[in-house]
């Protein structure tokens, strides 16, 4: 059950409930706050639900109906992010495991992670202690397949993930592993579940060949129970009548898990299918149906293998998975960034004096499509940072207040937001990065109401445009708000149901808020492109596309000229878009983004020839 505490209870009040509370035998835990305080009580307690709601202090009693209680969402509305080091599963980042089956050799280990790593895996598979249907198949190299994994991790950064078979195994695990992996033959080998909960290290717990996705979540309740929240849930098919494939792969669980529990899934098509032409397709529709990461088998000689060969990826075939996901993540609100989880390193390793994270501003509030961006491009690396205005971030990292911020630059609907290439214009900072997320917006509205209750919708101007055909099918009066966020606030805040606000469905959440329609957007190729911009960049590295704002001059063919420079170079332009100059009517400027690094030293007869052909040239950034 869950025990939700009186408001601004003293916390000398709440000591002396807990001590009430675990003399009647109750196995308390603390639960993350919603609304008010919130205390789980586990098993059968040694008194009434009565009697605990008469203790002071206690303002309602909540049955939890679900038997598993510290993985359903009753007692964990919000979603668990595992971190694995400086990775994050659960989070706004598509996250792959991959490697081989079984670890063989260092030399074989050691050639694949460094394959899976440069595609962009963050963190390395590998088996040591291999559970076979045949007692004379090979078994794994145990604590020698140990160390190498070990090795690995130490020669290239890259964390590691083994199963593990038998309790006996604990000591090795802490030893050598980052990543403990419960296997689908062990789901419910419950004295193996309990060591890995009391062990406190991540766990990867497979289902079962015909484990029930109760059953499996019960097996992730022994974990918990024991203390260990880091809990990640993995997909890998179960056993059916189909011959065909290896297993049958559930991708119905995806979405079922997500409504009953909080803890991250990653799916397996390896084990799934046991085909290597089936692994890409399960492996791209398992990110489609809302997978947090894959779990991804690559051998670079699958032929040759000591297990499970024929189900393995080459690595050819990897990269090229990966770049589909790239493509795929953000239709689901997802992305896999591939310099990512090297972005936070270094941002680590920047930490202010005194060990402060380094700080990330958006405009509006919690929940808008701008704090999104921000969570998508820093994850935990940087503390995001609601600010009221664009302007309020270019003046803020000015001050040295944050040291990045996120600004939108442009809509596939819209078009640009000129106010941001204003304030890149008059401020001396650079655009140091960009990401692009998908847009979906929804009408919101307190919970029972209906579409004929609305008589009037509220919502950023870019909002309530991007959803204009939607809105002239009602006679609704349109009011513009600074940020979709604030528009949700105020709707949850208003008297009675005639409000409704248009934003994404986190605010729904976040507001108490309930969804009247989804998807409202005209058309669903909605995309805003947001770039980070701070006085430095995080890391040095070769950039791959440059912006820039210039002025042509005032004669016959000046942008003919300036445009015959990229066509010469071979340098491909991807957006020339014109603006009035501010105070000189009838002169533009032009907004250009090439694919070229144009501070390097190979474009400094570029740089020069620009400049000779312009009134004005300032180049925004190079990223």
């Amino acid at each position: 059950m869950i025990v939700e505490l009186e408001k601004e209870l003293a916390p000398e009040a709440k000591i002396d409930l807990l001590l009430k509370l675990k003399a009647a035998r109750c196995d308390c835990r603390d639960l993350p706050a919603t609304d008010c305080e919130r205390i789980g009580i586990l098993g059968k307690p040694g008194c009434s639900e009565e009697e605990i709601r008469r203790i002071p202090g206690v303002a309602r009693v909540v049955r939890v109906k679900t038997p598993y209680k510290l993985v359903g969402r009753e007692m964990h509305p919000q979603d668990t992010c595992v971190r694995v080091g400086d990775v994050v599963v659960g989070g706004e980042n598509i996250s792959v495991v991959a490697g081989p089956c079984a670890v063989e050799s260092l030399e074989q280990a050691l050639t694949i992670a460094r394959e899976v790593q440069r595609a962009g895996a963050c963190l390395f598979r590998g088996g040591a202690f291999k559970p076979r249907t045949s007692p004379y198949s090979f078994q794994g190299l145990e604590e020698q397949g140990l160390r190498i994994l070990a090795e690995v991790r130490e020669t290239l950064g890259i964390g590691v993930v083994t199963e593990m078979t038998s309790p006996s195994q604990a000591d090795l695990m802490m030893k050598y592993i980052d990543v403990v992996q419960i296997g689908a033959r062990n789901m419910q080998n419950f004295e193996l579940l309990k060591c890995v909960g009391r062990m406190g290290k991540p766990v990867l717990l497979k289902r079962g060949l015909a484990g029930t996705i109760e059953e499996w979540l019960m097996s992730a309740e022994y974990i918990l129970s024991e203390g260990n929240r880091q809990v990640i849930l993995c997909e890998r098919g179960i056993r059916t009548f189909e011959p065909y494939t290896r297993n049958t792969l559930d991708l119905s669980a995806i979405p079922v898990l997500k409504k009953l529990t909080h803890l991250p899934i990653v799916v397996d098509p390896s084990h799934a299918t046991g085909m290597r032409e089936k692994v890409s397709p399960m492996a791209r529709s398992a990110v489609a149906a809302g997978a947090d990461g894959l779990m991804i088998e690559v051998h670079h000689d699958p032929d040759h293998a000591m297990s499970d060969g024929a189900q393995s990826l080459y690595p050819q075939q990897f990269r090229q998975l990966m770049r589909d996901i790239y493509v795929i993540a953000p239709v689901v609100g997802k992305q896999l960034d591939f310099s990512h989880l090297e972005r936070v390193r270094v941002i680590g390793r920047k930490r202010k004096n005194g060990g402060t994270r380094r700080r990330a501003g958006f405009m509006g509030r919690i929940g808008t499509f701008s704090h999104k961006a921000c969570l998508q491009y820093f994850g935990e690396a940087a503390e995001a940072v609601p600010l009221p205005t664009f302007q309020s971030i270019f003046e803020a990292i000015k001050a040295d207040g944050i040291d990045y911020g996120i600004v939108p630059l442009e809509n596939s609907l819209s078009g640009s937001i000129h106010e941001n290439y204003d304030l890149l214009r008059d401020y001396d900072l650079r655009i140091i990065g960009e990401v692009a997320i998908r847009i979906t917006q929804n009408l919101l509205a307190k919970p029972g109401t209906e579409l004929a209750d609305i008589r009037r919708v509220l919502s950023h101007p870019q909002g309530i445009e991007q959803c204009r055909q939607f809105l002239s099918q009602h006679n609704w009066e349109i009011v513009s708000v600074s940020d979709t966020a604030g528009a949700a606030e105020r709707v949850s805040r208003s008297e009675g149901n005639a409000d409704a606000a248009i934003a994404g469905l986190i605010t729904a959440e976040i507001y108490g808020l309930a969804v009247l329609a989804e998807g409202i957007e005209t058309n669903p190729r909605n995309y805003t492109r947001f770039v980070v911009i701070a006085r430095e960049p995080i890391e040095h590295r070769k950039a791959a596309k440059s912006s820039l704002i210039l002025w042509a001059k005032n004669e016959p063919g000046a942008l003919f000229s300036i445009l015959q420079v990229f066509a010469e170079e071979r340098i491909n332009m991807i957006k020339l878009e014109s603006r009035p100059i501010p105070g000189e009517p009838w002169r533009y400027m032009f907004y250009i983004d090439i694919e070229a690094d144009l501070e390097s030293e190979a474009m400094a007869g570029v740089r020069a020839a620009l400049a000779e052909k312009s009134e004005y040239l300032k180049i925004l950034g190079c990223y």
